[in-house]
């Protein structure tokens, strides 16, 4: 309970106005997995995954389920203790029968420990931004995003975790962020302009229209998705 309250009042002073932006990268290791289930077979995958304690409380990783956007269906964003354990689980053959999968794409990457942010835990809604940045701009992208969580936090806003690719599928880097829900992720229709133009500027935007023309010039393609836990 002790550990608990501490990582609130961390999560607390992370998301408050004017906190620091880098505090959610880091160094922990993880493997992302994407998953498109076969033909009619969701659910069933699902509970393959489930009945291995993918995403489970104490598993120190995610069960998400695409809501909107991308054409893959689950992610699996699972910490490890590094990559001899990881190739030594070899999960590629291990996360479910292969009828039960049409798709699957993994990678590693370096992102804060999220088992210290309890809203990431416990959302009710994530949101991820997958990046494949320029080839000279992959440097600009990470202080990009940055910035864009420094705006939110500017605003009282969730910033997003950030993840740096180290080995695998194709994407440079990706963000997600946690909401308590469809509205919470909404609420941010309800900023006044003037509010939203001081905190870009705060952020080290020139203006909030600017937000989504400099992370444009930075990529050569993102995808969005929203997605639900499975728990």
């Amino acid at each position: 309970m002790l550990n608990r309250l501490l990582g609130l009042v961390l999560l607390l002073i992370t998301l408050a106005p004017g906190a620091e932006a880098q505090s959610l990268r880091g160094d922990s290791l993880y493997r992302t997995t994407l998953l498109r289930a076969a033909p009619g077979r969701l659910l069933d995958l699902i509970g393959a995954l489930k009945a291995k304690g993918v995403g489970a409380a104490g598993s120190k990783g995610l069960l998400l389920r695409h809501a909107q956007g991308d054409h893959w269906d689950l992610m699996i964003l699972q910490q490890v203790a590094g990559y001899a354990q990881a190739l030594k689980d070899d999960r590629s053959t291990s996360l479910a029968s292969s009828e039960l999968i049409s798709w699957q794409e993994d990678e590693f990457v370096r992102g804060p420990d999220l088992e210290t942010l309890p809203a990431f835990r416990d959302a009710g809604l994530y949101h991820a931004e997958m990046f494949h940045a320029l080839a000279d701009k992959r440097t600009e992208l990470l202080k990009e995003r940055g910035m864009e969580n420094a705006y939110a936090a500017e605003l009282g806003r969730p910033q997003t975790a950030i993840f740096v690719r180290e080995m695998g599928a194709s994407w440079d880097s990706f963000t997600l962020g946690a909401y308590r829900g469809w509205k919470h992720y909404a609420e941010r229709d309800d900023i006044p302009k003037d509010k939203s133009a001081s905190a870009a500027k705060a952020a080290g935007f020139a203006d909030v229209d600017q937000i989504g023309a400099t992370l444009r010039s930075l990529i050569l393609d993102h995808h969005d998705s929203l997605l639900t836990p499975v728990r």
